[in-house]
């Protein structure tokens, strides 16, 4: 009788106390920017099929091969026609991606889209999670122009490392040459239309982090150097005294060469150096060099900076140009294509691009050999 009374008693004043507090696992404090327990297992690109040659150029502009090719590495680029769709090249290169890793769309729990040019303005990835069947994923647009990419896989990363989301499909595509005034060969001549991606899925039990080291960095002060303004014009509604925006739009794209090319050449190299320093790497690590597909000079001068040979730099942009969030997956989707990229290969890259916006991650190739 009188345990019963205890135990009334102590039940009486839990009750006034409130429910208990949940039992929590113990935090453990860990560098953020080191080792998460991801493998990145699957990669797939596609492009337009209208081929845009320096030659096609000059047949309209002040401009040659040559003029182009020496100060940029590209000869050619992809670029998308009126009625095609940026959502469905990404999708494209999404569903490669998933057959690739061998992972079911249905399995998929996250689609990020990296681009700055989707079709609808309020986003495509949802677009492309149902053309590649993702039946059971979130999906969401991440904005960061040409470092969109960078910024999705270590994103993506991110929620599979929390254990929010078992498999991610990160997709970076763009279609810039619908915002470049075609008559600014200082810009025009720059950019292509692509879409690459890949799967990021938790790391096999006993297996070692994937994403071995990242950091990411902006400066808005730069912003000004790279951009995409938008347009509009006012209309005032009737007698209300209230002038409102129309006719919104946005380009052509306006860039200050030499400024962007001298803040690539200090950062990239800087941005990679910090992400080998969270991964406990140095660049002798590195069996490959994946840089946004920008310029080939800045490509030059980044892998000297950082004392890497330019054989083990992955180009793609000589038929591509700058795919914006597009470049890296597609750079490296051809390479793995071409069996230069192997299985547990040292993978640094780095984006960067208008914001200005910089980072870099350093991964481990988990997915399949060439195909």
């Amino acid at each position: 009788m009188q345990a019963l009374l205890a135990a009334l008693i102590c039940a009486a004043a839990q009750a006034l106390r409130g429910p208990a507090a949940p039992v929590r696992a113990p935090h453990v404090l860990r560098a953020t920017r080191s080792a998460l327990g991801v493998a990145v297992s699957g990669s797939g690109s596609a492009r337009p099929t209208a081929r845009l040659s320096n030659d096609d150029l000059a047949t309209f502009m002040d401009t040659t091969d040559e003029w182009i090719s020496q100060r940029t590495g590209i000869r050619a680029r992809r670029v998308l026609s009126p009625d095609e769709s940026l959502a469905q090249l990404s999708a494209d290169a999404g569903t490669k991606a998933l057959e690739s890793a061998g992972v079911d769309p249905e399995d998929v729990g996250l689609v990020i889209l990296a681009t700055s040019s989707p079709d609808d303005l309020f986003g495509d990835a949802t677009a492309v999670a149902k053309a590649c069947g993702c039946a059971n994923a979130v999906a969401f647009d991440l904005t960061a122009a040409c470092s969109g990419f960078l910024f999705s896989l270590v994103t993506a990363a991110q929620f599979v490392e929390s254990g929010a989301y078992d498999k991610v499909l990160v997709v970076g595509s763009d279609a810039l040459s619908r915002w470049v005034d075609w008559e600014d060969r200082g810009v025009c001549i720059l950019f292509g239309d692509g879409a690459g991606a890949v799967v990021v899925e938790g790391a096999a039990e006993g297996a070692a982090s994937g994403l071995l080291g990242w950091a990411m960095h902006s400066d808005g002060k730069g912003r000004c150097d790279l951009s995409c303004e938008g347009t509009r014009s006012a209309r005032p509604l009737a007698e209300t005294g209230i002038v409102v925006a129309e006719e919104s739009a946005y380009g052509p794209i306006a860039m200050n060469g030499n400024k962007v090319y001298v803040f690539a050449t200090k950062r990239v190299p800087e941005v990679i150096l910090e992400a080998l320093d969270h991964a406990g790497l140095g660049v002798d690590d590195v069996d490959w060099l994946l840089l946004h597909q920008a310029n080939v000079r800045i490509m030059e001068a980044a892998a000297k900076r950082l004392g890497i040979p330019m054989d083990k730099v992955l180009v793609s942009l000589d038929e591509c140009g700058n795919t914006s969030a597009g470049s890296i997956p597609i750079a490296l989707d051809d390479a793995i294509g071409q069996g230069k990229v192997q299985r547990g290969d040292v993978v640094a890259c780095a984006g960067f691009g208008a914001g200005l916006s910089w980072g870099a991650a350093i991964f481990k190739w988990a997915g399949p050999q060439a195909h």
